[in-house]
């Protein structure tokens, strides 16, 4: 399968994307929010076309669900993992061994459901129903963020998330673009987990 199954989360009723709970936004619109100082709180599995690619990644979506889901007894949070562990669901682009799954679960359920899995900080949600473009989208991304000119690591990694759900080829120039500031800005803020990022998602 090449796409992701997600249709059995949803029949189980599973909790994969959460809006922030306790975070307000600076300021809402019909299509969103928009976070100026940014928010942790946003979780959004299997939000962009990119599959899981690393035992590090499974593992913290594992945590996430185990995190999103506490309504889960042990018998049914295995059977989700083992669902999102079998390459042929499309979540995974490997075979995972059963001793590794055991290994993710037994040390992700040991973790307390009161402490929020570490994520990456978000500045703009946008509604599921938004039915925008992406190059509106873009346009949003690029007037909000963009103008704060300085394009710390949130900034670029999102910008890079929505160019990649438009299809678009990351580069630098492009990510420059969008958040209106020199390419120079952005290679001075390209660390080496944003470039593997960069190339991960072109590789899609």
């Amino acid at each position: 399968m090449s796409h992701r199954n997600t249709k059995y989360l949803d029949n189980k009723r599973i909790v994969y994307r959460r809006n922030p709970i306790t975070d307000v936004p600076t300021i809402s619109f019909d299509w969103g929010n928009f976070y100026e100082e940014g928010t942790y709180e946003c979780y959004e599995l299997f939000r962009s076309k990119a599959k899981i690619t690393t035992y590090k990644s499974l593992k913290w979506h594992v945590l996430v669900l185990w995190y999103l889901n506490p309504q889960l007894n042990k018998e049914e949070f295995e059977d989700i993992i083992y669902f999102i562990t079998d390459k042929e669901n499309g979540f995974v682009t490997f075979f995972t061994p059963e001793k590794v799954i055991r290994e993710i679960i037994t040390h992700v359920m040991l973790h307390d459901l009161e402490e929020p899995p570490k994520n990456k900080l978000r500045k703009i949600i946008f509604k599921d129903n938004s039915g925008l473009l992406i190059s509106e989208k873009m346009s949003i991304v690029g007037k909000l963020i963009g103008k704060i000119k300085k394009a710390d690591h949130s900034d670029i990694y999102e910008t890079m998330l929505y160019l990649h759900d438009g299809n678009e080829r990351i580069t630098i120039k492009k990510i420059a673009n969008i958040l209106d500031v020199s390419t120079r800005t952005i290679y001075r803020n390209m660390n080496d987990k944003l470039n593997k990022e960069k190339e991960l998602l072109n590789e899609l």
